[in-house]
């Protein structure tokens, strides 16, 4: 009987969450302002060249969103299948593929710094978002834009449940909080 009561009530926040958002669609990432500054990050990487100029899909560096929980980063060896022969003719961009070549040549990872993160107690599963199709864009912005990337969207529960409800995706607290 209890766990009936608490299937009911849960029920009803759902509802009334619907019900307060309901034509609250979220606006677009890419129209709204970077939350926070840039994270600078060890190497200046520019998703506006390799997203923006030469078209690299997403899921070519983030291989993992397809299939996992995290999007996940590329590994150098994956940078340098591209970099051991194509180099830039821009100086200070010829620095930072320098400094790729050397963690190549010492075997390290490039120690990358998070710029998009949901709270602790929230379940996110890229792959989820992914094979139901949500552009990258929806929830990191015009990426492909972006020499540094900022957090754009707020990733917040209100925003998350708005785009649900826009979307007809779940709207059980247990979807996302376990």
């Amino acid at each position: 009987m209890q766990v009936r009561v608490r299937e009911v009530l849960a029920g009803l926040i759902v509802s009334v969450v619907a019900t307060l958002l309901q034509g609250v669609a979220p606006a677009p990432a890419e129209a709204q302002a970077p939350i926070a500054a840039p994270v600078k990050q060890p190497i200046l990487f520019s998703h506006k060249i390799h997203a923006g100029d030469f078209k690299i899909d997403c899921q070519y560096c983030h291989a993992d969103a397809r299939r996992s929980t995290f999007a996940g980063l590329p590994s150098v060896k994956r940078c340098m299948g591209c970099h051991q022969i194509v180099a830039s003719k821009d100086a200070e961009l010829q620095k930072e593929v320098e400094k790729l070549r050397a963690l190549w040549k010492d075997g390290k990872p490039v120690e990358w710094l998070r710029v998009h993160k949901v709270a602790g107690f929230v379940y996110f599963p890229h792959k989820r978002h992914v094979q139901t199709g949500l552009a990258c864009q929806e929830c990191h912005g015009e990426v492909q834009g972006m020499t540094e990337v900022a957090q754009v969207a707020p990733l917040t529960m209100g925003w998350c449940v708005s785009c649900h409800a826009e979307r007809k995706g779940p709207l059980e607290c247990v979807t996302c909080h376990h």
